[in-house]
């Protein structure tokens, strides 16, 4: 299975941080964020990896390079502007290949062991989520989750994680360099039951301002309680 990292927004939250260094290249625990994943991605198993980018892409491609120093092959799939996620997606599909793989956020953080993940989908499904506990910015969540069933509402409604696997034909409806949104393609898979989901309890971090950088970059150095 191969693997996405997502890199390609501004961060314009993280500002001034990102006004000349893109996000994933932001550094905590004594390395990049997008790092932490090529690392971990490694770990799982993985051998190829595709990492879009816009903003300030040619720093990702001048750190990261061809990917050997990891284990891996990183291919590159530019946007001359952000596309949205399910945008940049559909534009890397003909890197991706036409089997199901694996979506990661570049701006999260998390101890989420992917090698489990590639075997998830059923035959009927077209993602597969990640979904983890609410954090404060964002309470109340964005989808269902009962009995390991994903839901548009439901009493206990989880954050979706970053972390998803995907069959190239959700994307179907997008064209190469539209920009598109992903929420609205999960929750039609929702509603026509092609959308599986699990719980993560492990360590997870949307790094989306200074303040939760800096946090985590704490709690890293200050290691396991």
């Amino acid at each position: 299975m191969k693997a996405m990292i997502l890199a390609a927004g501004r961060g314009e939250r993280m500002r001034p941080l990102t006004d000349h260094t893109p996000k994933p290249l932001l550094e905590v625990g004594g390395k990049a964020l997008i790092i932490w994943h090529l690392e971990r991605l490694a770990d799982a198993g993985f051998n190829e990896v595709v990492i879009n980018h816009a903003h300030l892409g040619s720093q990702i491609e001048a750190a990261l390079g061809n990917g050997a120093r990891w284990g891996l092959s990183i291919t590159y799939s530019p946007e001359q502007a952000a596309l949205e996620t399910a945008g940049g997606i559909a534009n890397a599909l003909p890197l991706l290949g036409d089997q199901p793989f694996l979506v990661v956020n570049g701006d999260v953080f998390t101890d989420l062991d992917f090698a489990h993940l590639a075997n998830v989908l059923s035959e009927t499904q077209l993602a597969y989520l990640v979904l983890v506990d609410n954090p404060p910015q964002h309470a109340n969540g964005d989808f269902g989750f009962d009995d390991g069933k994903l839901l548009l509402e439901g009493e206990k409604r989880l954050t979706f994680s970053g972390v998803a696997v995907y069959r190239p034909q959700l994307f179907n409806g997008i064209m190469r360099g539209q920009v598109a949104k992903l929420a609205p393609l999960l929750k039609e898979a929702v509603m026509r039951e092609q959308a599986g989901a699990e719980y993560h309890s492990g360590l997870w971090h949307d790094i989306g301002t200074p303040e939760r950088l800096q946090a985590l970059g704490q709690q890293l150095r200050a290691g396991p309680n």
